[in-house]
């Protein structure tokens, strides 16, 4: 996979780039494995707007992923790599011995024919899945558990991995792509590799047009705003606030830590991503 440069035909071209998709295997989805995906643009269960500058966007239809890999034992063979819009990873769809279909997110290195699988006693290779406690000490991994048995939540972008730094008891401990260091219980489940798909993070965007298409809306400026609006909104002519910048209810957005005091999780916490 490569990114290409688009010929300036267009002034929103200009510095546009995209992804050369050479790795795609496959244009449709598997109909069984998809369903439709409601847009609910930013809103709650009430329809309030929660969280700003969301909504429209192409629509999408939403690929089922098998986060918890919990078909121990059984051989799986690689059909495809496949492109998903509802995230920046591929995906790759599996094909069981007993023939279940399932997707899971694709790995670097992983290509159309590998073998996978999951299990305490899976080989340590790209795409097997197994609980901490069964893989050596600084394996690369992604997909992680919090919980067992609760599926991957950690690491599951393009390009993003963790690492085994240690064993202790009936728990390990594991530096995250933040930086922090968390510690995870042995039987929770990873996969073994990096997540593919890297150089997305290289593509240029280069017109405000490609990011409505993701859904992204425009952001207004707190002093462009009326002072009903913002804080920072008013004044006659231009005006540089007068204040630190904050959200329109008042809160500071510079430094200024939102996360709780005494969380039950503090205890998993080994050192923060902010520690030097």
């Amino acid at each position: 996979m490569a990114i290409r440069k688009l010929k300036p035909v267009t002034p929103g071209q200009r510095f546009m780039s995209v992804l050369t998709f050479d790795d795609i295997d496959r244009v449709k989805p598997v109909k069984s494995l998809t369903k439709g995906k409601k847009r609910i643009s930013g809103r709650n269960n009430a329809g309030k707007i929660t969280m700003r500058r969301r909504g429209g966007g192409h629509k999408r239809r939403y690929r089922t992923i098998d986060f918890k890999r919990k078909k121990h034992g059984i051989e799986g063979v690689v059909r495809s790599i496949e492109y998903d819009p509802n995230r920046s990873a591929r995906i790759a769809l599996v094909v069981y011995k007993d023939g279940d279909k399932r997707y899971i997110v694709a790995p670097k290195q992983l290509k159309k024919g590998d073998v996978i699988i999951a299990g305490q006693k899976a080989p340590i290779r790209p795409g097997n899945a197994m609980p901490l406690g069964s893989m050596p000490l600084g394996a690369i991994i992604y997909n992680l558990e919090m919980k067992p048995g609760k599926g991957g939540q950690i690491a599951r972008s393009a390009g993003t991995f963790c690492r085994l730094m240690a064993k202790e008891k009936n728990y390990a401990h594991v530096k995250l792509p933040s930086g922090e260091l968390r510690i995870f219980s042995l039987l929770c489940q990873a996969t073994i590799g990096e997540v593919g798909n890297d150089e997305t993070v290289h593509t240029v965007i280069g017109k405000a047009g490609r990011s409505r298409w993701l859904g992204k809306r425009p952001k207004v400026r707190g002093v462009a705003m009326n002072p009903i609006d913002h804080p920072l909104g008013g004044g006659e002519g231009k005006s540089a606030g007068g204040r630190h910048p904050c959200t329109p209810w008042g809160k500071p957005t510079k430094g200024y830590k939102t996360r709780k005091l005494n969380k039950p999780s503090d205890k998993f916490i080994v050192r923060r991503r902010n520690v030097k």
